[in-house]
């Protein structure tokens, strides 16, 4: 059963909106554009009062055109309520930023710049805030590339982050790395033969 009383107009005020729900929780889909107007609409209405941002998600789809979903979090103390709003952009478009609606969006909008390289327009402060500002790349990207031994560590001397090969103190070694629980293959052979 649904907890939140959505106004059953809410669709004619946001055209875009789809609705659907999880866990008995609301979920809101909305186009990019009309974003920022559904954020001030749950905040501000005095049935539904979703005044904490609780977090902004940042989700990769490559093959998609949208490649990015946005995901906020929304929760009503007063109500004891939560709610999900969706929303996708593609790899080189731009969100509007909701720090003016939810100043804690600054943190979250900045970590999904770093991590997805997902952009935010009008964003009093949009830099790295989780890799060096020489980082190259995105971390939880899908096209980040897995191969490679660079070693990122800051150096006391040069007072700086520097970037170095790998070096491995020993060689490779082979490691059995069944569970102790099933026990190693050998042992099972040994056993089989009893």
């Amino acid at each position: 059963m649904l907890k939140v009383n959505l106004d059953p107009n809410l669709n004619e005020q946001f055209k875009s909106l789809k609705a659907s729900e999880n866990f008995s929780e609301p979920v809101l889909e909305i186009n990019k554009e009309e974003l920022p107007n559904l954020l001030i609409y749950l905040r501000d209405n005095k049935s539904l009062r979703f005044r904490q941002l609780i977090d902004i998600l940042g989700v990769d789809y490559p093959k998609r055109k949208n490649r990015f979903d946005v995901i906020y979090l929304l929760l009503s103390h007063e109500f004891n309520n939560r709610i999900t709003i969706k929303t996708s952009v593609k790899l080189d478009e731009a969100l509007a930023s909701v720090v003016p609606i939810f100043p804690v969006a600054n943190w979250f909008e900045r970590e999904a710049f770093d991590m997805y390289g997902i952009k935010f327009t009008n964003h009093p402060d949009l830099r790295r805030i989780l890799t060096d500002y020489e980082f190259e790349g995105y971390p939880l990207r899908k096209d980040f590339p897995l191969s490679g031994h660079t070693e990122v560590r800051y150096d006391d001397e040069l007072k700086k982050v520097v970037y170095e090969t790998v070096k491995l103190a020993q060689a490779y070694r082979d490691f059995d790395t069944e569970s102790p629980w099933e026990g190693t293959k050998y042992i099972k052979k040994e056993q089989d033969k009893r």
